[in-house]
């Protein structure tokens, strides 16, 4: 059983309480705008960090962290990209890629939009954990917790951090 914690678009601004709700997970991961490496460096600190750039992330970032991100853990195929859409409004190739990979978590961020969707027909749940920066329109910083055991994906937890 792994607990993770889910968070994106931190655009540079890490909150502290970050921390605390992430104290009992296994990993974290970062569906992208990090912002800069302080972030990532940060939270790799706390857990193992899991992670994929965002559109407004320079080299720093992008020499570590991927675009893509395909891996299992427990039983679950999980994909990872910063600008991926959500059931029924995929972002180009991102739809195919999930069938290809038979992905069943999929996770993204960019629209500061916390989602959590399931896929009907490509069977595999969506997670866009909001932002939690204070950078974007958004009006409450979010993130996401979520437990995954075997192949069982449960306890999926949406915190707010508080106004943006």
């Amino acid at each position: 059983m792994k607990r993770i914690g889910i968070i994106s678009d931190t655009h540079g601004y890490l909150d502290e309480k970050v921390f605390d709700h992430f104290a009992q997970c296994d990993e974290i991961w970062h569906a992208g705008d990090f912002g800069n490496i302080t972030i990532a460096d940060a939270l790799k600190k706390h857990k193992p960090l899991r992670g994929v750039y965002g559109n407004i992330d320079s080299n720093d970032i992008r020499n570590v962290y991927p675009e893509k991100l395909h891996f299992t853990i427990e039983d679950i195929p999980v994909f990872m990209q910063h600008i991926g859409g959500y059931p029924g409004s995929y972002a180009p190739g991102v739809k195919q890629e999930i069938i290809t990979a038979q992905s069943k978590l999929f996770i993204s961020g960019h629209s500061h939009i916390l989602k959590v969707m399931y896929d009907d027909k490509l069977q595999c749940l969506h997670i866009n954990p909001g932002a939690a920066g204070k950078q974007g329109w958004h009006k409450v910083r979010t993130i996401v917790r979520l437990t995954i055991d075997g192949n069982n994906m449960k306890d999926c937890e949406v915190i707010e951090l508080g106004k943006r």
